[in-house]
């Protein structure tokens, strides 16, 4: 079976930089047409702009998705780009240190509406308009949805209460809307990665050069993932190869998570 992606249409959220620009810009190597979404306008324009111009398969998006009539203007701008919407990757993600014995400070209802409430959202709407496009044909799959992730959901680390707290409940959505939508052809599944070398890692590196020597220690693999490997597994999730998978979380962490020591941290 080919992990061929070449001519589907692909929404990337979280496309500016990180990891959704590189799991974006893997996708149209790999022949796929996509649509990078962000509320970042100036880092889509400085990445994307020339990338734009000379290919018919790439195309951007900012605005704000945690806003109802955002999410309904990117799906609009898809459809007049590539006429449907094959695959959804909700790439974009928050993380962010919590004090979870303050109320003010716990970061629970920020990263539940960022991590978790935008992907249920544009989830709902892009679902919708697969089911419509997917009528006219009642043998293939009408569409795939893949979530980003994070192991943090299985780990307790009180500095992270926020953050796990919101990929946990992305998992069960994962879950949950795989079951719901599997009579209408459609995937639902999930990559929780463990430490990649995503924007906000590099930042804490800066800061903290320790970090990286801490997280090599609790990794097996004893090194930081590249955001290239994130991307080949959701080009994976999104190709006929998993056509049989869904409602799965997908683990990409060097083995992180076999050993789990709670104390390391989480990215």
């Amino acid at each position: 079976m080919s992990f061929s992606v070449s001519g589907k249409s692909v929404i990337v959220t979280g496309g500016a930089n990180g990891v959704g620009l590189a799991i974006g810009r893997h996708l149209v190597e790999k022949g796929a047409n996509v649509m990078f979404a962000d509320i970042d306008d100036q880092n889509l324009c400085n990445e994307l702009e020339d990338m734009a111009e000379g290919s018919e398969n790439v195309r951007y998006f900012a605005g704000d998705l945690r806003e109802k009539l955002t999410i309904a203007n990117l799906l609009s701008a898809t459809l007049d780009a590539f006429d449907g919407v094959d695959v959804l990757v909700n790439a974009s993600r928050q993380l962010a240190s919590s004090d979870p014995l303050e109320p003010e400070g716990d970061m629970v209802s920020e990263l539940l509406e960022q991590n978790l409430m935008t992907a249920l959202r544009l989830t709902q709407q892009i679902a919708k308009r697969m089911i419509k496009d997917g009528k006219d044909n009642e043998e293939s799959c009408c569409g795939t949805i893949i979530n980003l992730s994070s192991i943090a959901a299985r780990r307790s680390h009180p500095d992270l209460l926020g953050y796990s707290i919101s990929c946990a409940a992305l998992d069960q959505m994962t879950r949950s809307m795989a079951v719901a939508l599997a009579p209408h052809r459609i995937r639902v599944n999930s990559v929780a990665f463990g430490s990649v070398m995503s924007a906000s890692l590099k930042n804490a590196l800066k800061e903290n050069r320790s970090f990286r020597t801490d997280i090599e220690e609790s990794t097996p693999m004893s090194r930081i993932a590249s955001p290239g490997e994130l991307a080949e597994a959701v080009q994976f999730l999104a190709s006929d190869a998993a056509g049989f998978m869904t409602g799965q979380i997908l683990t990409v962490d060097g083995g992180r998570t076999l050993l789990d020591p709670v104390s390391a941290p989480a990215h």
